[in-house]
């Protein structure tokens, strides 16, 4: 790996200039890819570099373009337009690392199965974490699901501004019907990163659960998505 203090002339080499040990295929290989910086993880899917710029350097720019949020994070928030406007980085490029991180969200997933099983909130937040934590804008999803609380059906209802989201309890309800769940829970995002439900969120929440209630489909939990954290409104005694 490079370090991090040297100089500009370093940072230029190309690929086949870099000692093995610091070219990431090699020291994949050779170490295994746990040892890889975010830097040389990035440069073994963008693959090349520019004129006189290894993958790695470019790599290390492409983090560096992103200040909040920073590195990684950033990078997988920015769009394709974004992305090709950095130096370096054509559509190809752009479109990669746009699949890569829809892959890394999906992978999370994966190890739910095909139908999860959400036993508690934290099992919600766990499953949807890395899909909603990156969203730029708030989304809305509900959970259709049947008496031992497995997935049958997921609906996003709404993509909303930054600040709000509308839910209709309706459409709700008659999708829940349609296929017939037993219960529904609503999750959305916060873009902001921080999952406190504003007064919003909370009259929402209670117009769900007396609207499920008549109709005999409960409202299992309202969780709300943060930046590596969540709020239940189950926990908070609202349902």
């Amino acid at each position: 790996m490079l370090g991090e203090s040297q100089t500009g002339g370093t940072m230029n080499q190309t690929m086949k200039q870099l000692p093995e040990s610091e070219k990431p295929y090699e020291k994949c290989i050779q170490q295994g890819e746990q040892t890889l910086s975010d830097a040389e993880l990035l440069a073994v899917i963008i693959r090349t570099g520019t004129k006189g710029e290894s993958a790695v350097s470019l790599a290390r720019n492409l983090l560096a373009e992103f200040r909040y949020p920073e590195g990684l994070l950033g990078l997988f928030r920015a769009s394709i337009p974004e992305l090709c406007n950095i130096k370096g980085i054509g559509m190809v490029k752009a479109v990669q690392l746009k699949c890569i991180g829809e892959l890394s969200k999906r992978i999370v997933k994966a190890g739910f199965g095909k139908q999860p099983v959400f036993s508690s909130p934290e099992d919600i937040a766990n499953y949807y974490m890395e899909q909603m934590r990156h969203e730029p804008r708030e989304h809305t999803i509900v959970l259709m699901l049947n008496s031992k609380n497995r997935l049958l059906y997921e609906m996003v209802i709404s993509t909303g501004t930054v600040n709000s989201s509308l839910v209709s309890p309706r459409e709700i309800f008659l999708e829940a019907l349609r296929h017939q769940a037993v219960s529904v829970c609503l999750i959305h995002n916060h873009p902001s990163g921080d999952p406190s439900p504003s007064r919003e969120d909370i009259l929402i929440t209670k117009r769900l659960k007396e609207a499920g209630e008549i109709i005999g489909i409960y409202l299992l939990d309202h969780v709300i998505i943060g930046d590596n954290s969540y709020n239940s409104m189950k926990k908070r005694g609202i349902l």
